[in-house]
């Protein structure tokens, strides 16, 4: 999908109005746990993928996200902007980008997505396994990345590929329903309807 979807611009728009805001790039998302349960977690906005209108984030291949994901792949992100009182609700198919990926220009966009972090960020996928309990030990582990070196194997890309996007303005009560459709001639195409709030 080469296009900008319409609700892009609204988008845009929010993150701009929110700039000096930094909690404005984290966004909740929702996954499905392989028991059936949802799961929930704040999670950071890393742009969108070249050329599509796909959201980005990393994360370590070690999060029970990653399980969950590779289990039912579908997700949502909720994603609240104080100042202006928007919220954007966005559906759609996530996928993995790790390291057993084929694909050269995935796994080139995995590498801009590992050099795009800033050194600390890229750090934390040398610690110890995300969730298990911590193992108190006299000497700490002192990790030391070159910042000239590609992504390490836990590192991950993780896309949102939209469905649907829900976009409330609470400050002008309005509430516009953007959906994909595909043709029969397999040309996607974005359909808005502006319902209630």
């Amino acid at each position: 999908m080469g296009s900008t979807a319409p609700w892009r611009q609204l988008l845009s728009k929010s993150l701009d109005s929110n700039s000096s805001l930094r909690h404005a790039t984290y966004f909740q998302l929702a996954t499905v746990r392989p028991d059936g349960r949802p799961a929930n977690r704040t999670v950071v906005f890393r742009g969108f993928m070249e050329g599509t209108n796909k959201l980005q984030v990393t994360t370590d291949s070690r999060t029970h996200k990653v399980e969950e994901i590779r289990h039912c792949p579908y997700g949502e992100v909720c994603w609240y902007f104080t100042d202006s009182w928007e919220q954007f609700r966005i559906q759609g198919k996530l996928d993995i980008i790790d390291e057993t990926d084929t694909e050269p220009m995935r796994l080139l966009m995995r590498e801009r997505a590992w050099f795009a972090s800033s050194p600390r960020s890229r750090l934390q996928f040398l610690g110890p396994q995300p969730a298990l309990p911590v193992l108190h030990t006299e000497a700490e582990t002192k990790h030391s990345l070159d910042p000239s070196a590609g992504p390490v194997g836990t590192f991950c890309l993780l896309t949102l590929d939209p469905e649907q996007v829900d976009y409330l303005d609470l400050k002008n009560n309005q509430r516009i329903v953007f959906k994909l459709f595909t043709q029969s001639n397999g040309i996607h195409e974005w359909m808005q309807e502006e319902v209630n709030p």
